[in-house]
């Protein structure tokens, strides 16, 4: 079955993650699995597992609890989303086997960009030295996904410096432009999105 890709431009988050809920419970064995890109207005979302102190201090950035997996970030303009909408028990995928193609897609398009990237065991996401550059987090509910990557390209990476991005203290976030590579976020989608759907099959 194609996996039907929608290119959502920059959407809300709130209602952007109702949108992801109300397909996925509405969804049967029929429903094509999609994979939709976006981009939010700044906010900061906590996962499941959230602790509160990983929001080092308040801001007039608003703080959205979530239901994915993970702990605390930070979505503005600049950064790539990629939502998964995937129905994995048909796959069959198992989530960890999902978490791999979404961080392989990112390492995978970086590389195109000669950047070297790597993925970490213990800590989910992509990371170039020590510093994190992309992230995932995911829900399964009705063995369908939903939530997905961010990938950082060229936006304000100060706000990361009021919470413990993902719950480590201290980790350091990057982003493509720090690297001398500007490219739209709408394109650097293009190698993400075509790097998953040939994962996926």
């Amino acid at each position: 079955m194609n996996i039907k890709i929608r290119q959502l431009g920059l959407q809300d988050y709130q209602s952007c993650w109702q949108k992801m809920q109300d397909y996925t419970l509405s969804r049967d064995e029929h429903s094509s699995d999609e994979l939709w890109i976006v981009e939010h207005p700044a906010v900061f979302t906590q996962g499941l597992n959230c602790k509160p102190e990983h929001l080092l201090q308040a801001t007039n950035i608003p703080v959205v609890k979530t239901d994915r997996g993970g702990q605390i970030t930070y979505h503005a303009p600049g950064q790539l989303v990629v939502y998964c909408l995937i129905d994995i028990k048909r796959k069959p995928l198992g989530v960890r086997q999902l978490v791999t193609i979404l961080e392989q897609a990112m390492i995978q398009t970086l590389a195109q960009y000669g950047l070297h990237a790597v993925a970490k065991a213990d800590a989910p996401g992509v990371y170039i030295d020590t510093m994190k550059i992309g992230s995932v987090g995911l829900r399964i509910k009705k063995g369908c996904s939903y939530h997905g990557l961010s990938l950082n390209n060229s936006l304000d990476l100060s706000p990361f410096s009021f919470i413990n991005p993902c719950g480590y203290q201290g980790l350091q976030v990057t982003k493509l432009e720090d690297f001398g590579v500007h490219i739209k976020t709408n394109e650097l989608a293009v190698p993400v999105i075509n790097a998953i759907v040939n994962a996926l099959g």
